[in-house]
């Protein structure tokens, strides 16, 4: 990925490195509640990128002890997914079109996110997106194709409402 977003979401009053903007906050009515199942956190969010990130645990690995792909290609997914809303400052939300992904090496301990618009129009997003391991190694990387839609009403389902 060319020109990642900063290591860090800048404190307010700070530029973010990318786009000369400032980060962002999603409002609660953007929460993702199969992310707050995984356990996934929000690492920074500014105009046009996000990061998440994930300390993985035995529940999320496959049976070779590592997370398993399924969890890589949802943090992809819905990072991209972050990083497309944070482009139209939240004031849409979207839907994967289509999301592409490339496992590159097993992951395990602490995995980060980051995820950047890189075109698209009025209606669509194209970004991309890497994972990284706690020592720096991209475990995965995805490409993906995300469609501009209004909000849902009420916003999302609150995480209280999944058992």
């Amino acid at each position: 990925m060319s020109s990642p977003p900063p290591e860090r979401a800048p404190r307010s009053g700070e530029q973010a490195a990318q786009d000369g903007g400032e980060a962002v906050s999603a409002p609660p009515s953007f929460r993702n509640p199969f992310l707050d199942l995984l356990g996934a956190v929000d690492d920074g969010v500014g105009p046009g990128w996000a990061r998440v990130a994930l300390d993985s645990r035995p529940e999320l690995t496959n049976m070779h002890g590592k997370v398993h792909g399924g969890v890589l290609m949802t943090l992809l997914d819905t990072t991209m997914a972050r990083a497309a809303m944070a482009r139209q400052g939240f004031r849409l939300s979207v839907v994967s079109i289509g999301v592409t992904a490339s496992f590159l090496s097993p992951g395990s301990g602490r995995l980060r996110v980051q995820a950047r618009a890189i075109g698209g129009g009025r209606s669509t997003c194209f970004c991309e997106a890497e994972i990284l391991d706690a020592e720096g190694r991209i475990v995965a990387k995805g490409v993906g194709t995300f469609k501009y839609r209004k909000p849902p009403q009420g916003g999302a389902t609150p995480p209280e409402s999944i058992e």
